[in-house]
């Protein structure tokens, strides 16, 4: 893998897989890593801004547009999947429900998922949903990453009052989070290092 610095350069990226509610989910060889967070949290954005493509993850202002599970191939090395954001009030509570269940299936089933990020809106305090699904994922063996996206709208300052109230919300160390922003890239680099570190654990 081609490293630029502490991080390794993005040689390929594709969408493989787009997995619906009732697709079968890919039994993949190669590590996964998974984005999670609320409808309109930004993780589209995340995709785009990591890979450094301009619109390889759809970007909408509608909460709730990704319905899918959505397996981004990196390199060859790596997957990022995309889960369908929680909580977006305006939909059906069925299909809700179905949404969530698909996204138990994948971080339940998944044989190669290595670590979950999941993304925060950094300008509020976690939601509860946001609280209740980060204890989820710490029942499940995958204690999250928090992406603190958004980040460009807030000063050093503000960013710091809110670092300080999203880590007491969730309980977590500083060391767990990570301010992003898609304009800036901010948090990039820190994002891939993490990812490059499991993938170094994986091929010793």
């Amino acid at each position: 893998m081609e490293n630029s610095g502490n991080n390794f350069i993005i040689r390929s990226a594709v969408l493989e897989t787009v997995a619906g509610i009732t697709s079968r989910l890919p039994d993949h060889s190669l590590p996964e890593f998974a984005l999670t967070g609320r409808s309109n949290v930004g993780k589209s954005s995340l995709v785009n801004a990591l890979l450094l493509r301009r619109s390889l993850a759809r970007v909408s202002q509608e909460p709730g547009k990704t319905r899918t599970v959505n397996f981004y191939r990196v390199n060859d090395a790596f997957y990022l999947t995309d889960l369908p954001g929680y909580g977006y009030a305006k939909s059906a509570k069925d299909t809700r429900e179905q949404w969530l269940r698909m996204i138990e299936r994948y971080l339940k089933g998944s044989k190669q998922l290595k670590a979950v990020f999941q993304l925060i809106d950094m300008r509020h305090p976690p939601t509860a949903l946001d609280i209740e699904y980060s204890a989820y994922l710490r029942d499940l063996g995958f204690p999250p990453y928090y992406i603190l996206t958004k980040a460009d709208k807030l000063s050093r300052n503000e960013q710091a009052k809110q670092q300080a109230v999203i880590r007491k919300a969730l309980d977590t160390d500083a060391g767990r989070m990570i301010p992003f922003s898609s304009v800036t890239k901010a948090g990039r680099e820190e994002i891939l290092s993490l990812i490059k570190k499991y993938l170094e654990t994986e091929s010793e």
